[in-house]
């Protein structure tokens, strides 16, 4: 069998049991390119990037929602205990005191500096990914992590960022033997089925790390 159908035999083993949707998905973020679930995305990124239990941060991205918290501007104006409540309810005990207030700071950044739109942030970098990353890791409390979780996810929408498949999902690619040239990755699946496989490659390379923690 060629390496190219090795590969591709490879990815679809991958999505079959790994693929079950982007995180975003997971969240209940129906992502597409306006102010509110872009900024839903954030706060998931926000979540995602601390070191938690990935479902655990998906649930509490779910609670903040659920809660009313859909948009910076109901974000900002909710009390710090709301915040630190819906946390604490979602799961996010360890970090929710600090969360909430970088929470609200994020909020009110997002609503000076982009008047709630984060489609402003992807149009003053022009089409530079690296400005882009640099831009989100602005935010209080989104690191280099959190900067690429928001950057996989979003690549399907706003596709000067494909491929975008970072250290993360490249280990997990590794791990999957599976190309780690991100070009070579790309080629194996529609463009717009990035984010998912990026999803999957992260979920095989956390499982992973949480098999070599354990054993």
């Amino acid at each position: 069998m060629a390496r190219s159908d090795t590969s591709a035999t490879r990815v679809r083993a991958l999505l079959e049991h790994e693929g079950h949707g982007t995180y975003a998905e997971e969240a209940g973020i129906r992502l597409k390119d306006t102010p509110q679930p872009l900024y839903q995305l954030l706060v998931l990124a926000h979540l995602l990037s601390a070191r938690i239990r990935a479902e655990t941060a998906v649930a509490t991205a779910r609670a903040l929602f659920d809660a009313g918290m859909r948009s910076p501007r109901r974000m900002r104006d909710a009390t710090w205990q709301e915040r630190v409540d819906v946390l604490g309810e979602g799961g996010y005990r360890r970090y929710d005191e600090r969360t909430s207030t970088q929470l609200g700071e994020e909020a009110e950044l997002v609503l000076a500096e982009y008047g709630g739109d984060l489609r402003r942030m992807r149009a003053a970098a022009d089409g530079s990914v690296e400005l882009l990353r640099s831009e989100l890791q602005e935010m209080p409390g989104i690191g280099p992590a959190g900067a690429d979780i928001f950057l996989r996810e979003v690549q399907g929408i706003w596709p000067e960022l494909s491929p975008y498949l970072d250290e993360r999902a490249l280990r997990g690619a590794r791990r999957a033997h599976l190309p780690t040239d991100p070009a070579a990755l790309a080629g194996l699946v529609p463009r717009e089925d990035l984010p998912l496989l990026a999803a999957a490659l992260v979920r095989a390379s956390l499982r992973r790390d949480t098999a070599d923690s354990s054993g």
